[in-house]
């Protein structure tokens, strides 16, 4: 019998998506991310979480515990194929704006947040033009419901899960600001409704009601997340074995190192030694 090169595990072959976070300045994005983090921190004994500048991973192991509490309340089994997750703060759209490299942007999927007692604002209509713009998919977040009137907080729990707490005056409350939410939507030229009421995910956006404070809901957005991107966008993220391509997310200086650059590599392999090659638009005397 004669060997054949069999072809590399396709598992090795899937990158982690990226997802970028944009909002309105007041929407709760950085009290978002932290609470994010802190959720997976406290699954770390199941991987926990790498932190860099500007951007946090979470391996597949911590989205499958922080989403355990959705999972449980939904009664389903997550089968994860990513590797895991990776969150990119930009704290301005400059940055965003950036990640885009040889014609595509290289956000997989972005979420947008916003403030539930606010709605919409100015930023939030630039970032969905930049979203437009990128033809990048997104999901909302729809921040602070906490602070709806007559909510009880139930800390750490899904969404699905501390809705059927809250008495129906305050569940009629939230569906008015989730409402609200979709006819502004609606009037940018997108479908949009509460993520557990969706079918086709290809149609319209998911609004996933979140709690930066409380921690509410942060289940169902790893849970989104993770089965968006997995479901839907898989194609995107296989990346081939030859030379890595990348985008610089931050140029700095880095004391006792000197010039250092952050940059997120979205296909290809880097290893020690190679010689990378990259534009700038400054020019040396």
């Amino acid at each position: 019998m004669s060997k054949t090169n069999n072809p590399p595990d396709e598992k090795k072959r899937i990158r982690s998506p990226i997802a970028v976070v944009l909002g309105h300045v007041d929407s709760g994005k950085t009290s978002l991310l932290d609470s994010v983090r802190g959720t997976a921190v406290q699954a770390r004994e199941a991987g926990g979480i790498t932190q860099h500048v500007g951007a946090s991973f979470f391996p597949s192991e911590t989205i499958l515990e922080a989403a355990r509490p959705v999972a449980e309340v939904m009664k389903i089994k997550i089968d994860l194929k990513i590797p895991g997750l990776l969150i990119i703060d930009t704290p301005g759209h400059a940055a965003f704006v950036n990640l885009r490299a040889r014609g595509a942007s290289v956000a997989d999927i972005a979420i947008l947040v916003v403030d539930a007692t606010r709605g919409f604002q100015a930023q939030t209509y630039e970032s969905i033009d930049i979203l437009k713009q990128r033809k990048t998919p997104f999901i909302v977040a729809l921040n602070k419901i906490d602070r709806v009137p007559g909510w009880k907080a139930n800390p750490g729990e899904s969404f699905i899960g501390t809705i059927k707490k809250q008495n129906k005056r305050t569940q009629q409350e939230l569906e008015n600001k989730i409402y609200e939410v979709q006819g502004e939507l609606s009037d940018l030229g997108f479908l949009s409704e509460r993520y557990d009421r969706i079918k086709d995910y290809t149609k319209s956006v998911a609004i996933v009601p979140v709690s930066a404070h409380t921690k509410e809901g942060i289940p169902d957005l790893f849970l989104i997340l993770a089965g968006i991107t997995q479901q839907y966008l898989m194609k995107r993220l296989r990346y081939s074995e030859g030379p890595g391509i990348g985008v610089v997310l931050e140029v700095r200086e880095e004391e006792g190192m000197g010039v250092t650059l952050d940059i997120v590599l979205y296909d290809g392999v880097m290893r020690k030694d190679d010689t990378v090659v990259f534009a700038t638009n400054t020019v040396q005397e």
